[in-house]
């Protein structure tokens, strides 16, 4: 196992890394059409996930002017909703906020406690200000600081978004260790200067052989061995 030293501040992503996004997006679409069966709940959350990515990635490439993710989960919603034959305004309204109710892994919350104690600890996530708020809230998350990529109207893998967690930071890049269980935000805050520690999670995006991040871990634990062992 690799051995990471010489870190001053640790930044986790958080959506997918610490919360598993897709079991509460799943949750809120089977409350939202409790008659579905599995392959349904299946559809509706795969449409929701690629109307995600899709308005993330024209964001990025200038085809659309910035809009948070609370504005494109309530797209998003509008879309399952529409497929679902779903027509209760309360309900569309309550699955718009699904996002704000994802649980953490069962390794986030003590990992997360531990590494405190020894480091600065910042969340750097694409979701809006108030849906981190929330987030972290019903996840029991507990930072230092969560910052939102809407401070810099962006989304990962812009690198003004790692860039917002080096000024938090106060340091130099290669003392700063960034989280994810995504290699290609892993490939961004590389290419800011960032120290990389990739976190397996079913849901995540694996590296590939070319990637050379800091470290590679099956959990949480095994980072904070990593990081803790003397």
């Amino acid at each position: 196992m690799a051995v990471i030293r010489d870190v001053e501040v640790v930044v986790f992503d958080v959506l997918g890394t610490l919360v598993d996004e897709p079991s509460g997006l799943r949750a809120a679409i089977r409350e939202a059409v409790p008659a579905s069966d599995e392959a349904q709940v299946d559809e509706l959350l795969a449409l929701w996930q690629r109307y995600g990515e899709r308005q993330q990635q024209r964001i990025g490439q200038g085809d659309r002017v910035y809009a948070n993710t609370a504005v494109i989960d309530a797209e998003a919603a509008q879309l399952v909703a529409a497929r679902a034959e779903i027509t209760d305004p309360p309900t569309v309204c309550r699955l718009a906020t699904a996002g704000q109710r994802l649980p953490p892994w069962g390794d986030s919350l003590v990992g997360l406690e531990q590494l405190s104690r020894r480091y600065p600890v910042l969340g750097l996530s694409n979701a809006a200000h108030t849906a981190l708020l929330r987030l972290n809230t019903h996840a029991g998350l507990r930072w230092h600081q969560a910052l939102s990529a809407e401070a810099v109207q962006a989304y990962k893998p812009a690198p003004e978004v790692y860039q917002l967690a080096l000024d938090t930071a106060g340091c130099a890049p290669d003392r700063v260790l960034m989280v994810a269980a995504h290699a290609w935000d892993l490939r961004g805050a590389q290419a800011k200067g960032l120290r990389t520690a990739y976190v397996h999670r079913p849901v995540g995006d694996p590296p590939t052989s070319r990637d050379t991040f800091d470290g590679r871990f099956e959990g949480l634990g095994e980072l904070v061995r990593a990081m803790t062992r003397r």
